[in-house]
């Protein structure tokens, strides 16, 4: 089961055609885009989101309710500090790069060498979009969606990682989320 070439990893060829299909889409701004979206979905960048969060909440208490920011911080810690690292030593995929081959992969920025499964961008800008959205306006909800799934593309496109590896890591936030807000009081 831990290995890439595993059927419910590999979808009988299509996670790597998918990856192929995503990361062949190059030209110089494109690149940079998927560049910053990926840099703006890393889990690094948590003290700042979590700062507008509460800065939100704070300011328009209606739109952005406190308990969307704890859903938030809870769900970091949970998914950022443990499942997600937790899942990447057990799984120790490797990535597209190691899988691929230099020839076959384009990389943006600093390849990343370890841990493929499951994407810890995806899983971050995921728990955002989702812990955040409860309450929003039509239009923070479509751009909180949006953000999420550009995070997810990008990882793919700068060759990162496989559709497999950011829809793990979305599903995680998605379930993460879903168990705090059933145990969490409104």
């Amino acid at each position: 089961m831990t290995s890439p070439e595993n059927y419910l990893y590999d979808w009988l060829g299509f996670n790597k055609s998918l990856f192929f299909m995503i990361n062949k889409i190059h030209a110089p701004v494109l690149d940079q885009i998927m560049l910053t979206i990926t840099w703006l979905g890393h889990p690094g960048l948590y003290p700042f989101y979590i700062a507008v969060a509460l800065l939100w909440a704070w300011r328009w208490p209606k739109t952005m309710r406190l308990r969307n920011v704890v859903v938030f911080a809870l769900g970091y810690l949970v998914s950022s500090v443990v499942v997600i690292p937790a899942l990447k030593s057990f799984f120790d995929f490797p990535r597209p790069l190691a899988v691929l081959g230099a020839q076959a992969v384009t990389v943006l920025g600093v390849p990343d060498s370890i841990h493929s499964f499951p994407s810890g961008h995806a899983a971050y800008a995921m728990l955002m979009a989702v812990s955040l959205m409860p309450g929003l306006p039509r239009g923070g909800k479509y751009a909180l969606l949006a953000y999420a799934v550009l995070v997810c593309i990008s990882r793919i496109s700068v060759g990162a990682h496989f559709p497999a590896d950011v829809l793990a890591g979305a599903g995680v936030s998605l379930l993460i989320v879903w168990m705090i807000g059933r145990v969490l009081p409104d």
